[in-house]
């Protein structure tokens, strides 16, 4: 029977679409999972569990210190880097980095566009909630292997940002968006669409009597 591994999701999104086509799927987290499905997750350090056979990684890493939209933190003045910001970016990289080495044969990693200075490894793919029947932009990078890029399955023409953009300027009457996301953990959601693209697109390379199960 196929297991499959989603990291660092508590709101169980991905875990319950998968779960919908008889896949045996867990998500992992040091927090409680929001999903309502304890029994489908394992609360403690993820990393323990890399050393398990999975069928499958999708690894949804905290993206706090790493991201682009934290470059006036990570350079507070023009040309200079914050060096304690910059040692969390290395080890939320180096963490980053576990998923990214496992020995796992199928994996995907879901994270913003990261800054430069940090030095993750080139993406594979650009997906947007818009893609996959949500009308928000949510620039969204995906590192897999072992896996085809995400086909969109319900393209949104009209959509707004789901982050805020550009607040400072806003505040001024410039440019810039409020955004609909307006804390961390709403910042992180993963969308059903794009969850159930991962499930019905992914799940189906697992073998396995299990699949198509419910």
């Amino acid at each position: 029977m196929s297991r499959v591994l989603i990291a660092c999701e508590e709101s169980q999104a991905v875990v319950v679409e998968m779960r919908a086509l008889g896949i045996t799927a867990y998500s992992c987290d040091t927090e409680p999972c929001s999903g309502g499905h304890p029994e489908w997750h394992i609360q403690q350090d993820v990393t323990q569990l890399l050393n398990e056979e999975w069928d499958m990684i999708i690894a949804f890493p905290p993206c706090t210190y790493m991201s682009k939209a934290g470059a006036r933190f990570m350079y507070p003045t023009a040309g200079n880097v914050d060096l304690a910001r910059l040692a969390k970016a290395q080890k939320a990289k180096d963490f980053f980095m576990l998923f990214y080495n496992s020995k796992c044969k199928r994996i995907c990693i879901e994270n913003p566009t990261p800054l430069k200075v940090v030095g993750l490894p080139p993406h594979s793919q650009v997906v947007q909630p818009w893609m996959f029947g949500h009308p928000y932009s949510k620039r969204t990078l995906l590192w897999l292997k072992g896996l085809p890029p995400l086909v969109a399955t319900d393209v949104v023409q009209d959509f707004v940002p789901f982050l805020p953009s550009n607040t400072g300027s806003f505040s001024r009457g410039g440019g810039g968006s409020r955004g609909v996301a307006h804390t961390a953990k709403d910042a992180s959601k993963t969308f059903v669409g794009v969850a159930k693209a991962m499930a019905n697109q992914w799940g189906r390379l697992l073998s396995g009597p299990s699949f198509g199960e419910v």
